[in-house]
Parts: structure tokens; C-alpha cells; sequence
């Protein structure tokens, strides 16, 4: 299935300059939301994924069914004052500043294999924030999985040698 026909672009969105590639166009049918879930699930089960870890918004809603249909947990990462019991932190750069990731203390077990799971992979700082994070716990960064991975914005740097699955390259 070639899952570019499901995405919209929208110009000059968030802010002018920008050509936004909207994911909401996959998720609302049925078979290409299925189809790309399951390329993940494949690629979860081919680098042995003990956990999934998504980032706020878009990862919550890709990585939980994948984590559902490998009947494996699923780790939510938040901005700071969003989770509610203890956590680790990590700050990381923006275009224009600082935000900070946090993950619950006990969400990753020592040793247990955690893939990333997000809608895009551009500049590669909510990935590399995610990866510490999961470092922090203890956990081993199996992989990291996209919908969309915007090239020219050079993410893979961020997430070095860690294996990657994309499902549409722009």
C-alpha cells in the first residue's frame, strides 16, 4: 500500500514556509491506519520489542495499538507536570529553546527492550530525548519506528546506530 496517498500536506502550517504532512488522513481510514500499524508490529517483532515507548500526542497513537497487537506494554512519554507519579527527566533543545520529556520511574525494566514509536522523525530531538530517557531506566533502545521521516531535516543523526523503520520518506 503506498500510505502517501492517505497523507495531506497543508502549506504554511504551523507558520509560513512550512509544507505540514497531516497523519490524521491515515489514521482515519481504516485499512491504511491498519496497514501502517502492522509494518511497525513487523519491525517491533524483528528487533525483539519488550515495551513501546511514545511520545506525546502521535506516539500514543501509533505505538498503542502496535503494543496491543504484540500484547506487550506501552510507555507513555509526556511533557513535564504531565505524568503523575515519580519521574526522570530529560531537557532538550528546540528550535527556540528548551523543553523538557519525562517518563515514570518504573515504566522500563533494566535491560527490557523498548522501540520508540512516533509519527515523524524531523530534526530528531524528541527521539533523542526519548532514547535517554529510556538509557536513564536502564531499558535498550531495540529501535525507533515512523510514519514519516522528513530527510532533509538529518533525525538519523540524532538517533545513530539504533535500527530505524520508516514507512514514507520525504
Amino acid at each position: 500500500m503506498d500510505l502517501r496517498q492517505y497523507v495531506t500536506t497543508v502549506e504554511n502550517w504551523p507558520k509560513e514556509g512550512i509544507s505540514f504532512k497531516d497523519i490524521t488522513t491515515i489514521m482515519d481510514n481504516g485499512p491504511a491506519f491498519k496497514y501502517a500499524a502492522d509494518q511497525i508490529v513487523e519491525f517491533a517483532k524483528e528487533v525483539g520489542a519488550e515495551i513501546i515507548v511514545g511520545p506525546e500526542a502521535r506516539g500514543f497513537i501509533i505505538g498503542c495499538p502496535v503494543a496491543y497487537a504484540l500484547e506487550i506494554g506501552f510507555a507513555p512519554v509526556r511533557k513535564e507536570g504531565k505524568l503523575p507519579r515519580e519521574v526522570v527527566r530529560v531537557e532538550y533543545g528546540l528550535e527556540y529553546g528548551q523543553d523538557v520529556l519525562t517518563m515514570h520511574k518504573d515504566a522500563i525494566k533494566p535491560g527490557q527492550k523498548a522501540l520508540i514509536v512516533d509519527d515523524l522523525l524531523a530534526t530528531g530531538g524528541t527521539v533523542d530525548a526519548t532514547i535517554q530517557l529510556i538509557e536513564k531506566l536502564g531499558g535498550v533502545v531495540a529501535g525507533c519506528a515512523f510514519i514519516i521521516e522528513l530527510k532533509d531535516l538529518n533525525g538519523r543523526e540524532k538517533v545513530g546506530n539504533y535500527p530505524i523503520k520508516t514507512l514514507i520518506e520525504y
